[in-house]
């Protein structure tokens, strides 16, 4: 069944402020295999302008999927979570995220569309700091599988 397209431009309440660690930015590093020294020595941060260490590009997916999942449990929208999968993810940066950012996400619904069956999601996750300043965009593109016919 075709989700309800009046779901597009929904926006959802910001997430829970999520504190950025360097120890957590360095796991991510190494789990991704980035061996960029700011991601995990302040001084090599501080030698690019940076205050402290800073996180990969693709750090914020954490979170902006978390916020996303707002989006795919909202029970008026009817999405059946056990058939999504990961379609795309892209990112818009104002700024690095940094190690002692308190972030924030507010998801908008941006497109919803059916193809071949398939229900196809798009969420803008809006990333600020505890000062309200935009630091990036995710934007997450979410497929939910056709049901197999019996």
């Amino acid at each position: 069944m075709a989700l309800d397209q009046s779901f597009v431009g929904r926006t959802y309440p910001p997430t829970a402020p999520y504190e950025v660690g360097r120890e957590k930015i360095r796991e991510f590093a190494e789990a991704v295999g980035d061996p960029n020294p700011a991601y995990v020595d302040r001084e090599a941060a501080q030698r690019l302008g940076h205050a402290d260490v800073i996180a990969p590009p693709t750090f914020v997916f954490a979170i902006s999927f978390k916020a996303a999942g707002d989006v795919v449990h909202d029970p008026e929208l009817g999405l059946d979570y056990s058939r999504v999968v990961h379609g795309d993810q892209k990112f818009a940066y104002t700024r690095p995220v940094r190690a002692g950012d308190k972030l924030t996400v507010t998801s908008t619904i941006e497109g919803i569309k059916s193809l071949a069956g398939n229900d196809i999601i798009d969420v803008r996750g809006e990333v600020h700091d505890e000062a309200g300043e935009h630091v990036v965009t995710a934007w997450t593109k979410l497929v939910s599988r056709a049901a197999e016919e019996a």
